[in-house]
């Protein structure tokens, strides 16, 4: 598994938020519905606003269930990151992050279920064989490249860790 360690400072994510059902398997038509109503000239400008990593435009799920449990509720936003200090425009939701460390994962291949199965390997082979659990914060989706009808892709999954004290 393709993993890397980061620290950050604290940071910003703003963009459009809707609260969606959890769904483990395949596309969430909730947020696909939610994204597909956000205007193209908007996807140009929340990318303009983009000034920190994780880059480009995010796919964020906040508030999740600690269990994860299928049909529970999350927070979706839709949107960039930006420096801790940045204005931010009135009609954007904000999501504060404190400084802290990240893992990163990279995932390539069939889309969604290369990320899926990615999502499922953190928690059953990576975490446990590592000295990191997570800790509370957003899990953060960076698409870094993909084909024209988003069949495939390589993506950046950043989750909020802290070492474990084992």
């Amino acid at each position: 598994m393709d993993a890397r360690i980061l620290e950050r400072p604290a940071f910003r994510l703003i963009g459009h938020a809707a609260r969606v059902p959890l769904i483990h398997e395949g596309a969430n038509p909730h947020i696909r519905d939610h994204v597909a109503s956000i205007p193209a000239a908007e996807h140009e400008r929340l990318k303009a606003l983009s000034e920190t990593d994780p880059a480009g435009i995010l796919q964020v799920s906040a508030d999740v269930d600690p269990d994860y449990s299928e049909g529970s509720e999350l927070t979706y936003l839709h949107g960039v990151a930006v420096d801790a200090d940045s204005a931010v425009p009135d009609d954007l939701d904000v999501l504060d992050q404190p400084a802290g460390t990240w893992a990163v994962f990279r995932s390539s291949g069939a889309h969604p279920s290369a990320l899926q199965e990615m999502w499922a390997a953190t928690a059953t082979d990576w975490f446990p064989s590592n000295p990191w659990r997570l800790r509370p914060g957003p899990s953060i989706l960076a698409i870094l490249d993909h084909s024209a009808d988003l069949t495939t892709a390589t993506c950046d999954l950043w989750l909020p860790v802290e070492r474990d004290g084992r």
